[in-house]
C-alpha cells in the first residue's frame, strides 16, 4: 500500500505537467483556441486533484 501511495504524487504532478505542455504547445503553434481553452480547464481540474492527492498523502504519512 505504501508504494501505491508513493506513486500517486508523481502521477498527479506528471499529468498536470503533460496537459500544461500540450496546452502551451497548442497555443504557440496557433491551434484551435477552443482546444487550448479545454486543455487549460483540464489543467485546472488536474491541479485541484493533485493538491487533494498531495494533502492526502501528507495526512496518510502523518498518521
Amino acid at each position: 500500500m505504501n508504494s501505491f501511495v508513493n506513486a500517486l504524487v508523481p502521477v498527479a504532478v506528471g499529468s498536470v505537467a503533460i496537459v500544461l505542455v500540450l496546452g502551451l504547445f497548442n497555443m504557440m503553434r496557433g491551434g484551435s483556441p477552443s482546444r487550448a481553452q479545454t486543455l487549460m480547464r483540464l489543467r485546472v481540474l488536474l491541479q485541484f486533484g493533485a493538491i487533494i492527492v498531495i494533502m492526502g498523502v501528507i495526512w496518510w504519512r502523518s498518521g
